[in-house]
């Protein structure tokens, strides 16, 4: 019978430079699937070549063999004894390569090339061979791949299943297809093989229907018979579901409407990169099963066919997307270099192999396509690829869609308007509009959220928006948004909960992703509602508060952990799913509370309280105020106990299995100690090998595949892989000042075994941060010896500081004074002494006194605060010479967001006005600004910039200007403005722009005399008796007159020459010129001989250095009108 074969072992691998050639390739035995990019965590986009070898031994038996790859990342080439047998360019779609020609009878060499070449996505993509490679045998007659086609409809309580099988048939034979449920026989049909597609029809009566909460499956077995002989045979999991997708009631399915509570999922898997592992995936999946989620989208590609298997098996939704680009590139390498060539081949692959999945509700053809808004091309596109679409998946088992974020703009209005199945990312405020303006549009959320949030990090107060803080981490709390998605998680659940006529909603993301940092520029995305590592953020029980009932599953969360600085104000919250919840601090009932789930919009209370040490108890109440749920959070102190939990203790010995190993700590009394960031070593030993280590920390570039980790926020996790070996499973964690633990698993047999003869495991290798033998600082503990408000009799407090654990490796602390935003600022004043800092307002407001180590590294890593209140003191003035973060704005019109690096970013929809306050531009000013700002594209902004606020009587506008660069991600870059005006004393700046940008700040160059025209009527001081003051100059200058002008820098290059404009009217003016830098002074001398008017002189200098103040010194027998003057 004709076979297909699992092809993953006994392959070679080596990688080469781009140019390298042939000869100096390094072959070393590899595991497949594999990823050769993550084993290099600071080299994850390295250009490559990876050349993957496999010996193939052809007895001729069968005169038909092809290799069929699930996945390869990307541009690659097959080679067959040397030959080039075949290439695919694009990195996710599967491929079935005929070898045939190639063969001859004995071994034959297979050699796979596959290019690396970066940028290529906006997200981590992995490189090499990282899903299944198929051998397949066949005779001539063979059911081709993927070539069986179940449709389903119904039929009054029945259902019929509509059948089309493509086979290659050369002699006469029979298609016998069964239908199963759990192994029972529920419909078969033989029918003849006359023709090359078999069309057939079989009734299932009354079938158990799926849906998320019940994915009941059948299969299909689908075998051709030839002369009485089985030849081949196929199976197919498939479901029956009823789907309408209304454009005014939403989803509705199986008679019941509902929403689609999705995720948008990226490709990797974490430690392992993008290498696949279907257990590593079930795994991902249950925690989103739990968390209440129903949908997944494949962002921006298809996905593992496991994938889908798995989402048919445990009840989610798909919409399985194909494309992050057409023909306009986002990157140099993507696959716009490939897709008028290959898009045809591309899209056969994926809706051929993935059409039959019950859990396929969309083909999304492509993701905020630029195509689809430059131009009318777009639209053209778009119909090409629904005709692709619908000559592979005519009877529609999912409809094709556009998720885009260019809905506000009419030619992506127009493609909507053809697929007339709307994806909107991050365009809420649009559906309603959109919804009576096209009624016949189903609409959802095709991306929503990106609210980023690190696991375990809390940057206070909730109710100020921080995106981007000195540790390069976000806000666990809820409070780090970015400039284009939600607020906050509440947001995305309220909004989607009162759009009764959207399908539903795919947050961005469920898990956090290799790739895309933003708002910073470190390992990991930090979009997820768990990190890499799969551990839950807070955000995760948000969701599932809002997803889930709490009378199928009740639950309450309590977060942030209870270990802070005492008399901190903290922001504690509670998300739960029951009706009613009471706070508890020691057992003092701190907070009561109802929540409106059907119509609420405050779903997750918070609520301040002062930290004091003890026990927080969140108990959730049902609507008789009975408890059906509880959650608590302890202090805790420094660590004195490894933890290790797996999520099972058993695996199959199959060379695939996974188990989860979590590693944390807990304190002497048994609490776990939550902000743990002890360093530890795993050993794995026995039936099993450990391949890799994740904390989800996307500043920790220590490596995956290593022996050696850092906790993150209290954990650590271990990935435990089989072997084929049957037998305990030995994982001993070790940490400096601890004793070891030990964990023993057990691997048991399995029915099915992977054939593999080398494993992949984790090796020792380099760290990246601190070291081997450190114990890092866990905590900053600031204790202030008074109260936290201080005024004009109280200005200084003290305040004690403490490192925990006191045996820390590393004892540097560095403090300054913030906002609540965390931008520095002058409202208070630091005097530091050993153990001990003085804090002195300056200004009236709220201040931090933040202290933080970098702990072993170059950046900040851990960062504590507590908070002031400073009154009575008047105003703390902005230094215009210093960066001024974005986020200190005092006013705004319009929409403004948090930019990057404390930016701000304004609305892409009205005019955005920003005012900055108070700033002291002193007595010589400035009139010319510096603002880095980073835009999304390279088209020209308009930029506008007052002195006051537009629209106000005093209100001056400055510069009327604009911005336009080549746009680099995430990036900013300067752009230096020259005002209308010098400012000097005290000004309010505003800022008038209708575009969307980021701007990171906003700085002034000191108004320097030494680059200007420096008019005599300015002199700071005249001394004597004879002159006369005009309009434009000073006039008749005569004995012992001296001008004298202060804050001249020279700086180290100096000057040489001086320029002076003026009217000499007798033969010769004897001028001296004198410059005093504080410590000496210096004369030089010039004599501006007679002048018809006014006329500029150049005279030449002994070279003069640094800050200056000039005097001009006009000698008895002067006569002289003095106009003004220039250096260079």
């Amino acid at each position: 019978m004709n076979k297909k074969t699992l092809f993953n072992d006994g392959w070679v691998f080596a990688k080469t430079h781009l140019e390298a050639t042939p000869e100096i390739r390094d072959y070393q035995p590899v595991a497949l699937p594999h990823d050769w990019l993550i084993y290099q965590t600071e080299a994850l986009y390295e250009d490559s070549i990876g050349w993957y070898r496999r010996p193939y031994y052809y007895h001729a038996t069968v005169p038909n063999v092809s290799l069929y790859f699930e996945g390869v990342y990307m541009d690659s080439v097959l080679y067959v004894n040397g030959q080039i047998a075949f290439e695919w360019k694009y990195g996710y779609s599967s491929f079935e390569a005929d070898i045939s020609p190639y063969l001859h009878v004995g071994e034959n060499m297979i050699e796979l090339k596959v290019t690396h070449q970066a940028p290529n996505s906006r997200w981590y993509s992995g490189a090499g061979i990282y899903r299944d490679v198929y051998l397949i045998e066949r005779a001539d007659d063979y059911i081709t791949t993927h070539g069986v086609y179940v449709h389903t409809r119904k039929l009054k309580d029945d259902w019929v299943v509509e059948l089309e099988t493509t086979v290659k048939r050369p002699h006469q034979g029979q298609l016998i297809q069964t239908i199963t449920k759990a192994g029972i026989s529920v419909a078969e049909a033989i029918m003849p093989v006359t023709d090359a597609v078999v069309a057939q029809s079989l009734v299932v009566p009354t079938p158990h229907l799926w849906s998320p909460e019940t994915p009941h499956l059948y299969e299909l077995t689908t075998k051709l018979v030839i002369e009485g002989t089985l030849v081949d045979q196929q199976s197919e999991r498939f479901g029956f579901k009823d789907v309408v997708m209304d454009p005014s009631v939403g989803l509705i399915v199986n008679g019941k409407q509902m929403k689609i509570q999705g995720v948008c999922e990226h490709h990797d898997l974490g430690a392992l990169g993008a290498r696949f592992n279907k257990e590593a995936m079930r795994y991902r999946l249950q925690l989103l099963k739990e968390m209440g989620v129903n949908g997944i989208r494949t962002a921006h590609n298809m996905p593992a066919k496991a994938v889908m298997e798995l989402c048919d098996e445990m009840g989610f939704f798909v919409v399985s997307e194909a494309f992050d680009m057409w023909e306009r590139q986002k990157t140099p390498y993507d696959y716009a270099r490939f897709f008028k060539d290959w898009v045809n081949r591309d899209v056969k692959s994926w809706i051929e192999r993935d059409r039959n999945h019950v859990s396929l509700l969309m083909w999304s053809i492509g993701n905020e396509i630029y195509d689809t808004h430059a131009s009318e091309r777009g639209q053209a596109v778009t119909k090409q690829l629904m005709a692709l679409v619908a000559q592979y998946d005519p009877k529609e088992n999912a409809r094709p869609t556009i998720g885009s974020n260019f809905m506000p703009w009419k030619n992506a209005q127009a493609c909507a308007d053809l697929v007339k199945l709307a994806g909107y990312n991050y365009a809420e405020k649009y559906y309603r509009a959109h919804h009576l303006a096209h009624p016949d549009w189903v609409i959802y959320g095709s991306e929503t959220a990106s609210v980023v949030q690190s696991r375990g990090v809390y940057h206070f107060p909730y109710d100020k928006s921080i995106l981007a803080d000195d540790d390069e981490q976000c806000s666990a709390l809820g409070n780090s948004a970015t400039s284009w998605g939600a607020t906050s998680p509440e947001f995305c659940i309220t909004t989607e909960r009162d759009t009764p006529f959207s399908l539903g909603q795919f947050i961005w993301t469920g898990f956090d992703y290799i790739g895309e940092p933003t708002p910073y520029h470190t390992k990991n995305a930090y979009f997820g509602q768990l990190d890499t590592a799969t551990f839950k953020k807070d955000t995760y029980f948000i969701y599932q508060a809002g997803w889930t009932n709490y009378k199928d599953a009740p639950m309450i969360h309590l977060f942030p952990y209870w270990d802070f600085n005492p008399g901190q104000t903290i922001d504690v919250r509670v998300a739960t799913n029951a009706p009613i919840f009471k706070l508890f601090l020691n057992g003092t009932l701190i907070s009561h509370q109802t929540i409106d789930h059907v119509q609420g919009l405050n779903i997750v209370p918070t609520i301040p309280i002062t930290f004091e040490p003890g026990e927080l108890t969140a108990v959730a109440y049902d609507e008789n105020e009975t408890i059906i749920a509880t959650d608590r959070m302890s202090s805790f102190g420094d660590a004195k106990v490894i933890d290790v939990s797996a999520n099972k203790m058993t695996m199959e010995a199959n060379n695939e299995d996974l188990v989860f190993v979590t590693i944390q700590m807990r304190d002497e009394v048994g609490e776990y100690v939550r902000n743990a960031n002890n360093r530890v070593a795993v050993n794995v030993t026995g039936a099993g090998r450990l391949v890799g280590l994740d904390n989800g920390d996307s500043t920790d570039r220590d490596p995956y595949k290593g022996l050696s980790r850092r906790l993150f926020s209290g954990k650590l996790m271990a990935l435990i892989q089989a072997t084929d070996e049957f037998g305990p499973i030995t994982v001993e964690v070790t940490s400096k000042g601890m004793r070891p633990e030990v964990l023993t698993l057990e691997a048991c047999a399995s029915g099915t075994v992977t054939k593999q003869s080398v494993y992949s495991r984790n090796l020792p290798m380099p760290l990246v941060l601190g070291n081997e033998d450190e114990v890092p600082i866990r905590k900053i503990d600031l204790v202030p010896r008074g109260g936290k408000v201080l005024n004009q009799d109280v200005p200084t407090v003290a305040v004690d500081y403490h490192v925990y654990p006191p045996e820390a490796t590393y004892h540097a602390i560095e403090f300054s004074v913030v906002t609540d935003g965390g931008a520095k600022t002058t409202l208070a004043a630091l005097d530091e002494e050993e153990g001990m800092v003085k804090v002195t307002a300056r200004g009236d407001g709220n201040f931090r006194l933040r202290a933080t180590s970098r702990n072993g590294s170059k950046k900040v890593r851990l960062i504590s605060e507590l908070d002031f209140t400073a009154t009575d003191l008047g105003i703390a003035y902005k230094d215009p010479y210093q960066l001024i973060s974005g986020s200190l704005y005092d006013d705004h019109i319009g929409e403004v967001s948090s930019g990057n690096e404390r930016g701000f970013a304004t609305g892409r929809d009205g005019e955005t006005v920003i005012g900055f306050s108070n700033i002291d531009f002193g007595a010589m000013g400035s009139n010319q600004i510096t603002l880095p700002i980073f835009t999304l594209n390279d088209e020209k902004y308009r930029l506008q910039i007052w002195d006051g606020k537009p629209a106000t009587p005093d209100a001056t506008l400055v510069c009327d200007g604009s911005y336009q660069k080549a746009s680099i991600w995430n990036v900013y870059q300067p752009e230096t403005y020259q005002l209308a005006k010098r400012l000097t004393g005290i000004h309010d700046i505003y800022f008038v722009t209708e575009d969307k940008m980021h701007v990171k700040g906003l700085q002034f160059i000191p108004y320097n005399r030494k680059d200007q025209i420096n008019k005599a009527v300015e002199a700071d001081a005249i001394y004597g008796d004879t002159f006369t003051m005009q309009e434009d100059r000073v006039a008749g200058i005569g004995n012992n007159v001296s001008l004298t002008f202060n804050d001249f820098d020279f700086g180290e290059a100096g000057v040489t020459h001086i320029g002076l404009t003026g009217h000499s009217p007798i033969d010769k003016n004897t001028i001296h010129i004198r410059f005093s830098d504080g410590a000496t002074e210096e004369k030089q001398v010039i004599e501006f001989t007679e002048t018809e008017g006014l006329t500029e002189k150049d005279f030449q200098l002994d070279p003069v250095y640094g800050k200056q103040v000039v005097t001009f010194i006009f000698l008895p027998g002067s006569s002289f009108d003095f106009h003004s003057f220039r250096f260079w």
